[in-house]
């Protein structure tokens, strides 16, 4: 298996006393109609980074991105609603700046205290920052003295905020970061044995890298969700009107006549449904007997027994993606059921992306899983063996 294993420096490396301390945290957190906070679990993450940072005396400056606003300042997806919470569990000033740059944000950053906090305004309100515009990241990082990437989340993307930054300042890693690389590198440099990958999610392409890249080193690779269809239809079941990635099959196809692909273990039943609705009729049929026009939404009870055995007797389970459309509660049964047995399995456990966090909150059994990574899309390129550019360059630890 491909994996990159990086070394960096971190915080407690550097003097932060009297600093501005620029960070760079994902606060893409999911919020209400309102504009609430409906899960802290990324805003958690982050607290211990900024709790050192403070107690050392220094002034921090937050930035993060919110949503898809599209390089244009959509009010919808302002940070404003997080500074309360923020000052709330941090129990420390905190002061929202309505901009991430300019004149505005330089004079709040600048008349900060030892111990206060600044929160800027969505970076994505500027085109610039998806874009890694050079001139952006100056203006940015004149909001501090010292660079901390703390968004694990967010560093497979070479964004101003990630990567154009530490062309100016000094960049090291923040606790959460750390955490997310330290714990991939302890789980995966040599794991304990039987090793088992669950993957679920919609598209095929967003992990038949993984895939590859996992196939020879671990023992049992189990496929869930829509991307379980891609792969049954490729070996020739009518799926009905399930959801298919029909540019991949013929990869799958390819993929499957492999000699390594005898570890792919794919569902043997499935909970379809006559509509992609919560109130839909349904029934659990064998994969090769979907009724005409219907769709598959789940694994069937007895796929769901297996995958579940299979997870609780391995030493080491990489988990990522839903096994059905799990925000529809009849649907949800695989999804909850691999988080129980992820709970259940004595050995080490590693999560990651929304869906399968999400399904671990469900299940209240977050305290019985060795690592939560707060960040999807990084965990996925970091299994596939991708650098990640937030993390290349911040300063390597001797």
């Amino acid at each position: 298996m491909s994996i990159v294993f990086y070394h960096k420096k971190t915080i407690r490396d550097v003097d932060v006393v009297g600093k501005r301390v620029l960070v760079r945290v994902d606060y893409n957190v999911p919020r209400d109609e309102a504009g609430n906070v409906t899960d802290l679990t990324r805003i958690n993450g982050t607290l211990p980074t900024l709790q050192y940072l403070l107690k050392r005396g220094a002034k921090v400056v937050l930035m993060s991105h919110l949503g898809r606003p599209k390089g244009e300042k959509n009010l919808k997806y302002s940070l404003a609603n997080l500074a309360p919470v923020l000052q709330r569990l941090l129990d420390a000033p905190v002061a929202f700046c309505p901009d991430c740059v300019g004149a505005e944000a330089e004079k709040m950053a600048n008349d900060l205290q030892p111990g206060e906090v600044l929160l800027l305004e969505n970076l994505r309100f500027y085109k610039e920052e998806e874009k890694n515009d050079d001139a952006f990241a100056e203006k940015l990082a004149k909001l501090g003295d010292l660079f901390v990437c703390d968004a694990f989340g967010a560093v497979h993307r070479a964004h101003a905020s990630l990567v154009g930054v530490t062309k100016y300042l000094p960049a090291v890693a923040g606790f959460l970061l750390e955490k997310d690389l330290v714990m991939m590198r302890k789980l995966l440099a040599d794991p304990a044995r039987p090793v088992v990958a669950v993957m679920g999610g919609a598209k095929v392409d967003d992990k038949i890298g993984v895939i590859k890249n996992l196939l020879p080193n671990v023992d049992r690779l189990l496929i869930g969700g829509a991307m379980a269809n891609t792969f049954l239809y490729a070996l020739g079941y009518d799926m009905g009107a399930s959801k298919i990635s029909l540019d991949y099959v013929d990869l799958v196809r390819d993929l499957m006549k492999k000699d390594v692909a005898k570890k792919i273990v794919l569902p043997e039943d499935l909970v379809a449904a006559a509509a992609f609705a919560p109130d839909a009729k349904y029934r659990n049929v064998a994969v090769n007997r979907i009724p005409s026009g219907w769709m598959a939404l789940d694994m069937g009870k007895n796929t769901v027994r297996t995958y579940a055995a299979i997870v609780e007797s391995a030493q080491t389970v990489i988990w990522n993606g839903p096994m059905g459309v799990f925000e529809m509660p009849v649907f949800a049964r695989g999804t909850e059921a691999i988080a129980v047995a992820c709970a259940k399995c004595q050995g080490a456990t590693i999560v990651g992306g929304g869906d399968s966090l999400a399904a671990i909150d469900q299940a209240g059994v977050g305290y019985m899983i060795t690592h939560i990574s707060t960040g999807g899309g990084s965990t996925l390129e970091y299994l596939e063996g991708k650098h990640l550019p937030g993390v290349e360059v911040l300063q390597n630890a001797r």
